[in-house]
């Protein structure tokens, strides 16, 4: 591995490399082997989030246009939260045995450019849900129904397609702008000491150099974690935590 930790120039200017289109498979094989290595600590972290997710679900379900709206935002927050599963894949990297305290508080390592980037990551998440509300709201006729009745109105009726253009369309481009800034910008923070800008920039830049690639990865990363959402959150036990060591695997491949 030609990256050296703690070098100024390449911290400066991080070097992109071009992959494969199909690389994005490898991430998550590489990815999935150090879910099995690391065991039940990765686990235990995918857990914790399946229950944030059934109290965020549960809190939401009143009102209809803040679950698709928490779960675009759970794609936009996933990157913070999963700092602690790129802390256990560079211990992996390194043949050490997994300590999940250490990698826990990994983060203190660069923790006024980590904060920075959680708080960037908040804000676009406050963005998206009034976003969201508004673009709800206006389509819906000024009422804010639960769940259900969405499912039959919105859904089935056909009534409502430009409620779904509009609302899905929005998320779409939204989603896209925080995955270019983002893709590799928490496991570049966690390993090197670079500010929140310098890693949105590496991560531009990379989806500039591999657009098939990253584009395989988003589509992969998206169905996923609808799956995780498709089994009540149950299945995010064991993707969320495939997801963030594949993530920490495309970091590796991606900036020297």
């Amino acid at each position: 591995m030609d990256h050296a930790l703690g070098q100024p120039a390449a911290v400066e200017t991080p070097h992109v490399r071009r992959v494969p289109i199909t690389q994005a498979i490898q991430w998550l094989r590489l990815g999935y082997l150090d879910l099995t290595r690391s065991g039940w600590p990765s686990l235990a972290y995918g857990a914790a989030i399946s229950v944030f997710g059934m109290l965020l679900l549960a809190l939401a379900w009143g009102s209809a246009y803040l679950v698709p709206a928490l779960i675009g935002g759970f794609l936009l927050v996933a990157p913070f939260a999963a700092i602690g599963l790129y802390a256990m894949s560079a211990q992996l990297e390194h043949r050490s045995p997994v300590d999940p305290g250490a990698a826990l508080f990994a983060w203190r390592r660069n923790a006024g450019s980590i904060a920075l980037f959680g708080l960037m990551l908040a804000v676009s998440l406050i963005l998206w849900e009034r976003l969201a509300a508004i673009v709800f709201v206006l389509s819906y006729g000024g009422n804010v129904p639960d769940l259900s009745s969405v499912a039959r109105d919105v859904l089935f009726s056909g009534d409502y397609l430009p409620l779904l253009l509009s609302f899905f369309g929005l998320g779409a481009g939204f989603a896209l702008m925080v995955f270019t800034l983002s893709v590799v910008s928490a496991p570049m923070l966690l390993d090197r000491p670079v500010d929140p800008v310098t890693a949105a920039i590496t991560s531009m830049r990379c989806c500039l150099a591999n657009p098939g690639a990253m584009a395989l990865w988003a589509a992969l990363i998206a169905g996923l974690t609808l799956i995780g959402f498709a089994t009540a959150m149950l299945g995010l036990i064991v993707i969320f935590p495939w997801l963030a060591h594949a993530t920490w695997r495309a970091y590796r491949d991606l900036v020297a």
